[in-house]
């Protein structure tokens, strides 16, 4: 086991090993093959080309170094071309703050069985007239930016459930067709995590509409992971277990406090690297180190609080697609 590997539990080395073909006695040549394609692509500012930081996209990818460098290149394009959205890309953005202190997103104690950070989104409770759809984005990107720091999330991932009851028509009216672009390229394209469920429950008929929409628009692989639970919990509970979900979902845990990421963020003072921000783009890369916020915090696993991380109708259950790959 090399110092890369340092923070993985036994049983998380042996599942890298066997789902992502990680392999200690090549890794370093493995992460240094694809450093090596960055000069393929003069178009891109990669701000961040350290060892830690392609492990991530290696294991998002199962350590096939060109699909690794294909999301590494893609995960620095969408910053350029999207460069306001990373602009103050930190907790304490007004935008930022107020979707995150509303659950945008939240993050539920415990794992769930196969290792997997659950993030919850309550739909409803966008406030339109405080925060954009954006900034609700954003506050996703810079979450998943600090949850990613623990190497266990890099090879176990993530599950998104996300909750339509009370969404109302004239919210869901905000979802455009370049907005739900911006976020499938941010999330699906471009984010080295791995996502090994999305679960929609209680979503009314013009959600499950607009998700017809766009499907044709999603990797196969995504499709294949999004459920339709609708209002039979039951559903939703065979893929994650009630002992680890709060009340909202049918669980059997308290209701689900919204602020509770947004406090661990918030008095960790995040912020993403100042090297990866959209003004480092436009900054030389000699005057990076001196343009650093005191507040900025150094990338860590210690970013995310440890406590944090460990502790359908008929019709829409014929949409449910009841798979556990994690492929």
């Amino acid at each position: 086991m090399t110092h890369l590997q340092a923070g993985l539990s036994p049983e998380t080395l042996e599942k890298a090993r066997l789902e992502l073909n990680e392999n200690p006695d090549t890794l370093h040549q493995d992460i240094q093959e694809v450093r090596d394609m960055v000069i393929t692509r003069p178009d891109i500012g990669f701000l961040r080309t350290d060892d830690a930081f392609i492990l991530r996209f290696l294991r998002a990818r199962k350590f096939q170094h060109f699909e690794a460098f294909r999301l590494l290149a893609q995960y620095f394009e969408y910053r350029q071309q999207n460069l306001d959205m990373f602009k103050s890309f930190k907790a304490t953005d007004p935008g930022i703050k107020q979707a995150l202190k509303d659950g945008f997103p939240g993050g539920l104690a415990n794992l769930d069985h196969y290792g997997r950070k659950i993030l919850v989104l309550f739909a409803a409770n966008w406030d339109q007239s405080r925060y954009t759809l954006v900034d609700i984005l954003r506050a996703i990107l810079l979450s998943l930016e600090a949850m990613i720091e623990d190497p266990e999330l890099q090879v176990n991932g993530f599950v998104l459930i996300i909750d339509w009851s009370n969404f109302t028509f004239k919210q869901a009216s905000k979802l455009t067709p370049s907005m739900l672009r911006l976020a499938i390229e941010g999330l699906q394209d471009s984010f080295p995590a791995r996502f090994g469920g999305i679960h929609f429950v209680n979503q009314p008929w013009y959600i499950h509409a607009l998700y017809t929409v766009i499907r044709p628009f999603l990797k196969e692989k995504t499709r294949k992971r999004i459920f339709l639970h609708g209002n039979n919990l039951n559903s939703l509970h065979q893929l994650i277990h009630p002992e680890i979900l709060p009340s909202e979902f049918g669980g059997m845990l308290p209701p689900y406090d919204m602020g509770t990421w947004a406090r661990t963020l918030l008095d960790h003072e995040y912020d993403d690297d100042s090297e990866c921000n959209a003004d480092a783009y436009n900054t030389p890369a000699k005057d990076i180190d001196k343009d650093l916020s005191p507040k900025s915090m150094k990338r860590s696993q210690s970013v995310v609080d440890p406590g944090v991380l460990k502790r359908m109708d008929k019709n829409e259950e014929e949409n449910m697609q009841p798979l556990l790959s994690l492929d």
